[in-house]
């Protein structure tokens, strides 16, 4: 079930192995759409909003989540590519070590400061403390998320997409029918939408365990693969923890936004909340090439295949640019038919909603610009780029909240993304550019060295 990215077409490989990973993060959308959809149609727009209010809170720390553990299979896929079996079972056992110990951590900070937080966001009044009953749910099942996380992106490390997009798919109708078991039998409220997606979480992150033990024999772990030093957890916590870092710090930027946006009011919340669903799923496929370049840069750099990252990025470039226009296209049209799925019998909402994904489609060959680079340098091992470009992303953000907000309203605040994309893209693009030129001059040098040193010994 491994599949070796250092060889091929790379176009062709580059979207076989993005397929099913955007099949599984769309449906993990639409899971996450469903507690939104739900809500909105069977409690009440307030309800809505008390969700949507809570996003900004739960990419803070989720996101913190996704990006440690995509950094530590960075480390996986290199020794990967590199033809290294033992180091990438060492990895693998680095990466439960560490994932084990951020859930301890995260768990405990976020439990604490939710409340706090969402009073600090000026979360309004009347949907405060349900915001707080959904985020401290989500919260406290932390584990399940990183759970799945570690599993899933080990699996992609070594080649295998398809396995995660199963249990996507299966948590998928777990959380529906939960949601509905929850809110529609027993009248929870939001409290059951929270619960039915941590325990979607949590089932899809149990499955992966026997199907790595049963189908991954390079993943099956014995007892002399747990012993690893410091040194090891090390070399992973340097990729890991600036990845993690990176995310949180964007989330700032959507939390400072948040506070922002919480001043417009209620309907305000829920339009861009709907909104920000529909526009999740239309930017999942440029996530997924971004996700897909990571690990295709990761083998190719452990096989010191340079030449290969850089026709990759040009490749994957052409294919998510392509996708993004059209999808910016479809939004200027029909943003308002869209909008109307969360919200019914609110046209201001509505019409908020549609402003939202204007704008936001308008610039979105500039977000799947930014994925690749992001992903490619991250692959690369580089995480000093990457994390200032998250810096760039919170600046743009805040403007946004402190400056266009209060000058052009809920349009301003929709215009935060798209600066927040532009200052992101141009120091990733810059910094690819002058690697992968270094990289391509080094591994070209060492080869010529290999082969003078071959004429040698002849």
């Amino acid at each position: 079930m491994t599949k070796n990215l250092t060889v091929g077409n790379p176009a062709l490989l580059i979207a076989g192995f993005t397929v099913p990973l955007l099949i599984g993060n769309l449906f993990q959308q639409f899971y996450n759409m469903a507690d939104t959809f739900i809500v909105g149609r069977t409690i009440s727009m307030h309800a809505l909003a008390a969700v949507g209010c809570t996003g900004s809170l739960n990419f803070l720390i989720l996101g913190f989540v996704g990006g440690f553990t995509s950094g530590t299979a960075i480390i996986t896929a290199q020794r990967f590519g590199a033809g290294d079996e033992a180091g990438v079972r060492r990895s693998f056992v680095a990466s439960i070590i560490l994932s084990a110990a951020v859930t301890v951590v995260l768990t405990a900070v976020s439990v604490v400061i939710a409340r706090p937080l969402l009073v600090l966001l000026r979360t309004p009044p009347e949907i405060l403390d349900d915001a707080y009953i959904y985020i401290i749910i989500i919260f406290w099942g932390i584990g399940a998320s990183v759970l799945f996380n570690l599993f899933s992106n080990v699996m992609r490390a070594v080649g295998d997409s398809r396995t995660p997009l199963v249990f996507l798919v299966l948590a998928c109708i777990v959380n529906i029918i939960l949601d509905f078991v929850f809110i529609l039998g027993f009248h929870t409220g939001v409290e059951g939408a929270a619960y039915a997606t941590v325990i979607a979480q949590l089932f899809s992150g149990l499955c992966c365990i026997p199907v790595i033990k049963q189908k991954l024999p390079l993943l099956r772990l014995s007892r002399s693969d747990w012993k690893i030093n410091f040194e090891e957890l090390k070399d992973h916590l340097r990729i890991a923890l600036p990845m993690g870092f990176q995310l949180s710090i964007i989330a700032i930027g959507v939390v400072v936004l948040q506070f922002a946006l919480n001043g417009l009011g209620t309907v305000a919340v829920a339009a861009f909340t709907a909104a920000q669903k529909i526009d999740q799923v239309a930017t999942m496929p440029l996530s997924s090439f971004g996700v897909t370049m990571a690990t295709y840069t990761a083998q190719n750099y452990g096989a010191r295949k340079m030449e290969r990252i850089r026709r990759g990025v040009i490749q994957c470039s052409v294919m998510s640019g392509g996708f993004s226009i059209l999808m910016g296209i479809l939004f200027i049209f029909l943003g308002d038919s869209f909008v109307s799925i969360f919200i019914t019998g609110n046209p201001e909402a509505v019409s908020l909603g549609r402003v939202f994904l204007i704008i936001n489609g308008a610039f979105y060959v500039v977000l799947a610009l930014l994925f690749i680079f992001r992903y490619t340098l991250q692959g690369l091992g580089n995480s000093i780029i990457p994390t200032v470009a998250g810096i760039m992303e919170l600046v743009m953000r805040m403007f946004a909240a402190i400056i266009l907000a209060h000058r052009f309203g809920f349009a301003g605040v929709c215009f935060a993304n798209p600066l927040a994309w532009i200052g992101s893209c141009v120091p990733l693009v810059i910094a690819f550019f002058i690697t992968i030129k270094k990289l391509i001059r080094k591994s070209d040098a060492e080869k010529k060295q290999l082969s003078l040193a071959s004429r040698y010994e002849i």
